[in-house]
């Protein structure tokens, strides 16, 4: 057991790292930035699915199962013990027109996932919203979706109740605090903070940070737009995807459109192009959104990296110094797995998945 744990980012991963660990350590301190969960963690749509998880690695696939059936025990549990209800709402998920149906069925077959192509004529009745001129459809019934915002407020609210967790806002970390090469904490805006392990959870800011040892982490930000409607409670039964472009409704009626992709450093200014473009997307996808003005549009930063699959381990050249970052578009969906793996390897526990695909020394040049 540690007696000092930092953690370095607040957003879902550095959230629930701290989560995970606050029973097993003497104290956590988790640092961010700015406010907490206000980054991609925020800004992102909180579909508990890869958009098309069978285009990815076994690895991504890996975390992505394990989280998707921990989600509604890790939902109930923070909504019992915070009074704050992340929403993890099962409505399922219709794919429209694949290119690759083929794949997707196959996979699904060979993954025991309960994917199946359904009858267009069905997918209109169940979802009467969808734009017309729709030729093909897969479903997934029990792909559910989080409200990222209330999953960020539970977990803080989670944490600030525990008396060896102190979560500190606006403290940006500059670099690391080095005895010999074991890292012994960081400088931070508000001084030194000292600690007996340090897990990097920054997310897009992960790669600059690694850059003040002289490390390339190859995480860099990948922008992506969405924007929000408010419709009727009962207006969209079911996410849809199609053509790359996704809707998904919330309980209360409000449905979000996303998203793009863009390489725009680390701007997060939000665009009438983007704003155009996912209009019209939306209008595709639900025809009755075109009398309908958007409610909020925002840009957020996703940590990108190869394959999308996360760095999750320990940097051997610098004992003392965790990883757990670089979950590119699927954050939200990979946090439970990604956050429960860290802390069984940091607690020397055995490992809830297999972490070699993940292991930092096995894919950044060191």
């Amino acid at each position: 057991m540690s007696d000092h744990v930092l953690v370095v980012g607040g957003g879902v991963m550095g959230l629930l790292t701290a989560y995970n660990l606050a029973a097993h350590a003497g104290r956590i301190t988790l640092i961010d930035r700015s406010a907490v969960g206000q980054e991609s963690s925020w800004a992102g749509g909180g579909i508990v699915s890869p958009l098309y998880p069978w285009r990815y690695s076994p690895a991504v696939t890996a975390l992505a199962h394990w989280s998707q059936d921990f989600y509604p025990r890790l939902g109930q549990r923070l909504a019992v013990d915070t009074g704050i209800d992340p929403q993890v709402y099962t409505t399922g998920l219709y794919w429209l027109d694949l290119d690759d149906e083929a794949e997707a069925l196959a996979w699904a077959r060979a993954n025991g996932r309960p994917l199946a192509a359904v009858d267009i004529s069905a997918t209109y009745e169940a979802v009467p919203v969808l734009g017309p001129g729709f030729g093909r459809a897969i479903h997934m019934a029990d792909v559910a979706n989080v409200r990222n915002p209330r999953l960020i407020k539970a977990l803080k609210a989670a944490l600030s109740a525990m008396p060896n967790v102190t979560v500190r806002e606006q403290c940006e970390v500059q670099g690391f605090l080095l005895d010999g090469q074991r890292v012994v904490g960081v400088h931070s805006a508000q001084g030194e903070v000292l600690a007996d392990e340090v897990v990097l959870t920054a997310g897009a800011w992960s790669g600059e940070l690694l850059q003040t040892l002289g490390i390339d982490l190859p995480v860099e930000p990948v922008k992506g737009q969405m924007i929000l409607f408010k419709c009727a409670a009962d207006f969209l039964p079911s996410m849809v995807l199609a053509k790359g472009r996704y809707a998904i409704p919330r309980r209360d009626g409000h449905v979000l459109i996303g998203s793009t992709l863009e390489h725009a450093g680390f701007d997060k200014t939000p665009t009438v192009e983007a704003l155009n473009s996912l209009k019209a997307s939306a209008v595709d996808l639900l025809p009755a959104l075109a009398e309908a003005t958007p409610v909020q549009q925002w840009a957020g930063l996703r940590p990108g990296s190869p394959d999308g699959i996360p760095f999750i381990g320990a940097l051997p050249r610098h004992p003392g110094l965790w990883l757990n970052c670089g979950h590119y578009r699927n954050g939200l969906v990979l946090a439970p797995a990604s956050c429960r793996l860290l802390a069984d390897l940091l607690l020397g526990r055995e490992a809830v998945i297999d972490p070699a695909p993940y292991a930092p020394q096995n894919r950044i040049p060191l």
